[in-house]
């Protein structure tokens, strides 16, 4: 099998040997290195990646924020895992549209799922994520309760919420059959 080299060539403006790569012929004011063909394009692979992380975290979230939608949820459904009724391991999915603060704009779309633990004291255990249109994706998970305002940790996102942490508040508005989600974001 043929196996071909890379050279590499680095701007060295000292004839200081420790500056010098592995399996380097060094020439006055430049240094060449050959290497195998698979460390040079492993090299040029980790380069690209570090730019584009570098990239990517321009979108990140730089200091605490606080986003607030309203979700209207009509897609809710509850599927019965073992007894017919409400009981304990039943499962709530659902994927529905959230608004802008004021509910007059659509903003984006959840989805997610919840476990029912009590239904006595009212209890799920969820998770779900939150996509805002153009941005990214809140993710947050916790225990909600159906009688009272729930309190969930913000457990990452995507975009510009890639590097999100810290909770969301979920608030039921009776009068109107929505939630408002109020995310408090943290860098």
């Amino acid at each position: 099998m043929q196996r071909y080299l890379l050279v590499l060539r680095f701007a060295a403006m000292s004839d200081d040997p420790r500056l010098e790569p592995a399996l380097a012929t060094v020439w006055p004011g430049r240094a060449t290195a050959i290497v195998p063909i698979e460390a040079g394009m492993a090299l040029v692979v980790g380069l690209i990646t570090v730019s584009y992380a570098r990239a990517r975290s321009a979108a990140a979230i730089r200091s605490p924020v606080t986003i607030h939608v309203i979700e209207h949820p009509n897609t809710d459904a509850v599927i019965d895992t073992g007894v017919p009724g409400d009981t304990t391991g039943d499962l709530l999915t659902f994927h529905n549209p959230v608004f802008n603060a004021t509910n007059s704009t659509r903003a984006g779309r959840d989805q997610g799922d919840c476990i029912r633990i009590s239904p006595r004291l009212g209890t799920w255990e969820c998770r779900w994520l939150t996509q805002i249109q153009g941005q990214g994706s809140i993710m947050v998970e916790g225990a909600f309760n159906d009688s009272r305002d729930t309190t969930l940790a913000v457990t990452g996102g995507t975009g510009n919420f890639q590097n999100a942490r810290g909770q969301m508040a979920l608030h039921y508005r009776t009068k109107a059959g929505v939630y408002d989600f109020v995310f408090d974001l943290l860098p």
